[in-house]
């Protein structure tokens, strides 16, 4: 029988896609909402819950990982290091990502409201300007992730149509 991620792995993987993909286009349409918008306080309640959610399922794929053979990879020795390279590049932005987001929301000190389910704490505001600074942290690590994915989908693609792989399929669960 040939290795292959566990389902609940692979359900995260597309999850996170998801979940980044309407993060990335929330965050976008949020910056133009003026004070008088019904969504001004909603919309950022709403992106930080989802965001710090994110965050957990982040930690529990990455321990998961740790532990967690992998099926075999496809490619060039060259494609192979890009491969570890982009993933490792991917997982340290959402983790800068988030640590962004966490900076920006508690500089005035206040806890994080998630869903109203619980709350994370605030540390307050470690450098002058924080919200400022990591505000436009954030808007530069969403981006860079933003591309960062959608060059992995690429990859993705090509092992598909181009080198005609299992790599897709591993993801798809097809083989």
């Amino acid at each position: 029988m040939k290795k292959r991620w566990p389902l609940w792995l692979i359900l995260i993987h597309w999850l996170t896609l998801l979940v980044v993909t309407g993060m990335f286009a929330s965050g976008l349409w949020m910056v133009d909402l003026t004070y008088y918008s019904d969504w001004y306080k909603t919309a950022p309640h709403w992106h930080k819950s989802v965001g710090l959610l994110l965050f957990a399922m982040t930690l529990v794929r990455l321990i998961s990982r740790a532990f967690t053979q992998r099926p075999p990879t496809f490619g060039s020795k060259f494609e192979k290091l890009a491969s570890k390279l982009g993933h490792s590049a991917i997982y340290l932005v959402l983790l800068a990502l988030f640590t962004s987001g966490y900076l920006i929301s508690t500089a005035d000190g206040r806890a994080i409201e998630v869903f109203n389910w619980f709350a994370v704490p605030g540390l307050g505001e470690f450098i002058e300007n924080q919200e400022d600074l990591a505000g436009e942290v954030h808007f530069y690590l969403a981006w860079t992730l933003i591309v960062l994915t959608s060059l992995h989908g690429l990859a993705a693609l090509k092992h598909h149509f181009i080198d005609k792989d299992d790599t897709l399929k591993q993801m798809l669960r097809l083989r």
